[in-house]
C-alpha cells in the first residue's frame, strides 16, 4: 500500500469522529502548550538575565561590605555594613589590572519634581561611573570629576525615573533637563537623562538617580567616608580573575585580616555571576518543561484509548482487510499512522495555543517570553514520539487479530 494511500485512510479514519477526535487531542494540545509556554519564559527570563548583567558594565568586579557568616558568605552585603571606605576604592584603583574604579554609596529617597514624586535608589558616585558601569546618555551629559570634587548639586536620572517624574516628552510631558528635583530636603538640577537599559526589580539603573559622590555623602549620608559597594572595570576579560585575587589580597591586607574566611568584604566576579545564573535558568527551564511533560503522558494515554475503541469498533473492517490480502504489516501501519495523525495536529494547535499564551503573560504580566526553533521542533519531535509510543500497542492488537474471528464479530 502506497503511503499516500494509508494517510488518505488515516485522515477519514480520524475525521470521521470528529468530537472524540477533538476531545482525545486535547490533551496534547495542552501538554504541548505547556511545554511551549513555560520554555519561552524560562528561555526570556534566561535572556533577560543575561542582558541585564551585561548591561551592568563589561569586566566588572564589584566589592561589597559586609561581616563574614562563614561558607564565602557575608552578612549585611550591599550597604548593610561599614567596612568599606574611600580610601579603599583609592587603593584598588592603583592595581595594575583596574582600568577604572567607581565607590559608590546609595539608598532610597523620596524623590520630588514640579509634576511627580517617586521613593528612589540614589546613587552617589564618581565620573568614572559611567565606564566602568557602561551607562549611555539619552539626552544630556553626566557629571564631571570637577563636578564630584566640587560637590555639585547635579543629578542624572535613569530612563523610567525620569518618565516617572516628568512625564514623557513624546507625549506631552516635561524635558526633565534643567529642571529642580527635591531629594530629601536637598534641591539638585538635572543635568542629563541615562539611556533605557532594562531589566527587573526596583532597583534596576532605569529606576535609578546619580548623584556625585561628595554631594551625596555631605547631603545624604551624614558625612560619611563609608561605602555601599566598589565597582571596578577590569583592562579586559583574561585578567578578571587575576584582578578578583589582586583586590582580595589588597583589602585583607588593608582591613588586617590573616584568615579570608573572616573577610568583611566579599570580591563579586560578573562573569562568575552570569555563569551560575544562566546555569540556574537553564536548570529551571528543562524542570518546567519536565513538569509540562507530564501532561503529554496523560495525553498520550487518551490517545492509546482511543484507538484500543477504535481497534474494537472496527474488528469486521480489519477482518475484511485481512481476508483480502492485507498483511499485519499493513494494518499495524495503518492504525499506527492514524496515531501519529492526531497527535501531530495536537502539536501543532498546541505549538500556536503556547504562543499565544506566552504573548498574552509577557504583555499583561511584563515578563519576557522567547520561542526558540529548538524547542518547536522538540514539541513536533515529541507529539510524534507520543503517537508512536502509545499508538504501538493499539496497532499490534489489530494486526494481531485472527481474521475469521474478526469477520464473525458482531
Amino acid at each position: 500500500m502506497k503511503i499516500v494511500d494509508v494517510l488518505e485512510e488515516a485522515v477519514i479514519a480520524v475525521t470521521a469522529n470528529k468530537i472524540r477526535s477533538g476531545l482525545t487531542v486535547l490533551g496534547i494540545v495542552i501538554g504541548i502548550a505547556s511545554v511551549i509556554a513555560l520554555t519561552a519564559l524560562g528561555q526570556g527570563s534566561q535572556a533577560s538575565i543575561t542582558a541585564s548583567i551585561e548591561a551592568a558594565g563589561s569586566n566588572l568586579l564589584t566589592v561589597v561590605p559586609g561581616a563574614a557568616t562563614g561558607g564565602g558568605m557575608v552578612r549585611g552585603a550591599f550597604g548593610g555594613a561599614k567596612t568599606l571606605k574611600v580610601s579603599d576604592a583609592d587603593a584598588i584603583a592603583t592595581l595594575e589590572s583596574a582600568e577604572a574604579v567607581a565607590p559608590q554609596v546609595s539608598g532610597r529617597y523620596q524623590v520630588v519634581s514640579s509634576t511627580g514624586n517617586a521613593n528612589v535608589q540614589v546613587v552617589a558616585t564618581t565620573a568614572s561611573y559611567q565606564q566602568v558601569r557602561n551607562v549611555e546618555m539619552a539626552s544630556g551629559t553626566f557629571f564631571s570629576d570637577q563636578q564630584v570634587e566640587g560637590a555639585s548639586r547635579v543629578a542624572v536620572l535613569g530612563s523610567q525615573i525620569a518618565t516617572d517624574l516628568f512625564g514623557d516628552p513624546a507625549e506631552g510631558g516635561t524635558d526633565p533637563i534643567g529642571q529642580t528635583i527635591r531629594i530629601k530636603s536637598s534641591k539638585f538640577t538635572v543635568i542629563g537623562v541615562a539611556a533605557a537599559k532594562g531589566g527587573m526589580g526596583p532597583d534596576t539603573a532605569d529606576n535609578s538617580i546619580y548623584i556625585p559622590l561628595k554631594t551625596g555623602q555631605r547631603l545624604l549620608a551624614g558625612q560619611t567616608s563609608y561605602l555601599s559597594q566598589v565597582s571596578v572595570q577590569a583592562v579586559d576579560s583574561d585578567s578578571m580573575t587575576q584582578l578578583e585575587a589582586d583586590i582580595t589580597a589588597l583589602l585583607l591586607d588593608r582591613h588586617g585580616i590573616s584568615d579570608p574566611d573572616s573577610a568583611d568584604f566579599r570580591v563579586i566576579n560578573q562573569a562568575d555571576l552570569a555563569s551560575t545564573m544562566t546555569s540556574t535558568s537553564r536548570t529551571l527551564t528543562l524542570l518546567l518543561a519536565a513538569i509540562a511533560g507530564i501532561s503529554l503522558v496523560v495525553g498520550g494515554i487518551g490517545i492509546m484509548n482511543m484507538m484500543l475503541t477504535t481497534v474494537t469498533e472496527r474488528t469486521r473492517e480489519i477482518g475484511l482487510r485481512k481476508a483480502v490480502g492485507a498483511k499485519r504489516r499493513d494494518v499495524s501501519i495503518q492504525f499506527l499512522v492514524e496515531a501519529v495523525i492526531l497527535t501531530f495536529a495536537g502539536g501543532v494547535i498546541g505549538v500556536v495555543f503556547g504562543w499565544l499564551v506566552s504573548l498574552a503573560i509577557e504583555r499583561w504580566a511584563g515578563l519576557d517570553s522567547v520561542i526558540t526553533v529548538q524547542w518547536v521542533v522538540i514539541a513536533f519531535g515529541l507529539s510524534a514520539l507520543i503517537g508512536i509510543v502509545f499508538g504501538f500497542y493499539p496497532a499490534r492488537r489489530a494486526a494481531s487479530l485472527n481474521p475469521i474471528e474478526a469477520l464473525r464479530y458482531e
